[in-house]
């Protein structure tokens, strides 16, 4: 099985890409917001929720316009470490599309999972499924504007505004090639598994412990492992300081669902172990 062409992959997203083209030319929605809602979109196909994009190309252009600004909500949501779920589920119109139960509350209990996955789905689906569209937006905009002409935007790469985002990160693709050399054996292109190559970051967390009640790496281990089997993957203890007593450590996980099962909603959870406490939030790289 040799490599597929571009065609052969936009035929199998062909939904998806309709989906997306009508965000932005019909209903003349902000590029860099369609593009988050169908990752989100598409994160929603493969966790439950199945033939999505199929759905919303039956609804009423208004209809639409209101899947979008849910979308835009829940994305909205994920930004903020702490916020309100409404009593409603917030979410009327994406429910009734669905026919499941889905809320807010989902993206507030699975945070961490749900950007891990979007992130993923950005740089494994919608890098390879929208090149060209965008190629095209970007193109218009920027010979509207006197920037430069078709010529010479053949051969860049494209750079999408609001990339890198605070929250997902770059988002870098490269005007599309006759034939893309993807392997037909990649499940992440055929959408069965796009959110299984995370970043070490993303499920690390940040654990913070008492002056005065040393913790050891062992009893760190224990307390994770009684409560969520072995999901440790790797537990570096930070520097000792007075009475030779780590006062932090960051704990990479094997899955960043358990990220979200450990902060259970919440910014920073409160954990205890032979009557030590422990602190565990989520890491974030500081450059």
């Amino acid at each position: 099985m040799g490599p597929i062409s571009t065609d052969e992959l936009h035929l199998f997203h062909k939904t998806h890409r309709e989906v997306f083209c009508f965000l932005v030319f019909r209903l003349h929605r902000d590029m860099t917001q369609s593009l988050l809602v169908m990752a989100l979109w598409i994160w929603l196909e493969h966790n439950g929720y199945p033939n999505f994009s199929h759905k919303v190309m039956d609804l009423s252009p208004a209809s639409i316009n209101d899947l979008v600004d849910e979308a835009v909500s829940c994305l909205k949501c994920l930004e903020r470490e702490n916020f309100a779920t409404p009593n409603d589920g917030g979410l009327p119109s994406t429910k009734s599309l669905t026919q499941k139960g889905i809320s807010l509350r989902i993206f507030k209990e699975k945070r961490y999972t749900i950007i891990a996955g979007i992130k993923s789905v950005l740089k494994n689906i919608c890098a390879r499924i929208f090149g060209d569209v965008l190629q095209i937006i970007i193109r218009s905009k920027n010979i509207n504007r006197g920037r430069t002409s078709r010529g010479n935007m053949s051969d860049k790469a494209l750079t999408i505004p609001g990339f890198p985002h605070p929250l997902f990160g770059a988002f870098n693709i490269n005007p599309p090639d006759t034939t893309m050399n993807l392997d037909l054996f990649d499940l992440r292109i055929w959408m069965k598994g796009p959110c299984d190559d995370v970043s070490t970051d993303d499920k690390s967390m940040f654990l913070t412990f008492s002056r005065g009640f040393p913790v050891s790496e062992g009893e760190v281990i224990k307390l994770f492992k009684r409560s969520y089997g072995d999901c440790v993957e790797n537990l570096s203890m930070g520097n000792t300081s007075v009475q030779d007593q780590s006062l932090f450590a960051i704990m990479v996980l094997k899955n960043v669902g358990t990220v979200d099962q450990i902060l259970n909603g919440k910014h920073v959870a409160k954990l205890q172990i032979n009557r030590k406490h422990i602190w565990a939030r989520k890491y974030e790289r500081r450059d």
